[in-house]
Order: structure tokens, then C-alpha cells, then sequence
């Protein structure tokens, strides 16, 4: 299940994850380069030059909490996946993005600070087998009223379709 939502600025956010969750954000540099497919979204998540991961995904682009499948793969690759994948399929764009990323409970939330967009937070409540789409939604709503996500801040696309308008 996911959400994503507008932000202003972390500090309000921030202070109320760090009433949640004990441990330190992970900070990460991504730069994330979509390819064309004909149905879903593939990108190729670089992290370092040894370091990356193939990542298709389909998902609804509704604002409210979404379920969302997907498949990865790493690599110590990245630039030759890139050339290869890029030949092949024709690249779409290049979403660029600093992630401090936080742990609260089963839930994964992103703080981003999008090259071109500005600043967002995404909550990903990572389902177990045994749960339902509805329970993970829940936790989602639960979580959103805790930081304070107004439904109006929320975000029904990708960054890549923001970007492009």
C-alpha cells in the first residue's frame, strides 16, 4: 500500500517521526531513469556505480492509500544495464531525488526532496501474507492522521508523470 503527498517543508514531519520510530533516518541519493514499456512503470534506480536496481512496478494513480506490485532486481551494474535498456526500449526521463528514509513499524516512509518538484513523503506499508489490502490501507490512514497529511496534500502520479506535466 502506498501513499504521496506534498509537503511544504520536514521539520514538522520529521519531529513526529522521531516521536514513532527510534532509530535514525537512512539518508540515499537516488536518480532514477525511467524506460518506456507498454503497461506499468520500469526504472533503473542507480544508487553508486557499483549499485543499482531494476524496478517494474504497476499501481493505480489515485490519490488514496494504493496497492501497488512489483518485482526487483539488483545490479552491480548500472551504467551497462542503463546502455542496454536504453537501446532497447528508449529512455523516458530521469527523476533525480535526495531520500531520507524512516521506519515505523511496517511502514516505510520517504521524505523527498525531488530535483524539479520539491518536497514530498511517501508511506509505503509493506503487507504481510495473512493481510488485506483494507488493513494495510488502514495503517496508511492511521499514519497520514498522525503526521498530519491532509487527503488535499495527497499525490495520485508518479514523479516521472509529474514531471512531464
Amino acid at each position: 500500500m502506498e501513499i504521496k503527498a506534498r509537503l511544504s517543508e520536514f521539520s514538522s514531519i520529521q519531529r513526529k517521526l522521531a516521536r514513532l520510530t527510534q532509530a535514525e533516518p537512512a539518508l540515499i541519493e537516488q536518480e532514477d531513469v525511467f524506460f518506456h514499456t507498454p503497461q506499468g512503470r520500469l526504472k533503473l534506480r542507480i544508487f553508486s556505480e557499483s549499485s543499482g536496481e531494476l524496478i517494474y512496478y504497476q499501481r493505480q494513480d489515485e490519490p488514496t492509500p494504493k496497492e501497488s506490485q512489483f518485482m526487483r532486481a539488483a545490479t552491480s551494474e548500472p551504467e551497462k544495464l542503463r546502455e542496454t535498456l536504453s537501446a532497447a526500449l528508449g529512455v523516458r526521463g530521469i527523476v533525480r531525488k535526495v531520500r531520507m528514509v524512516y521506519l515505523v513499524g511496517q511502514t516505510r516512509v520517504h521524505l523527498d526532496e525531488v530535483e524539479g518538484l520539491g518536497k514530498f513523503i511517501e508511506l509505503e506499508v509493506m503487507l504481510d501474507a495473512l493481510q488485506t489490502v483494507e488493513q494495510g490501507a488502514q495503517i496508511a490512514n492511521e499514519l497520514m492522521l498522525a503526521l498530519g497529511i491532509a487527503e488535499e496534500q495527497l499525490v495520485d502520479r508518479a514523479y516521472i508523470d509529474l514531471l512531464e506535466g
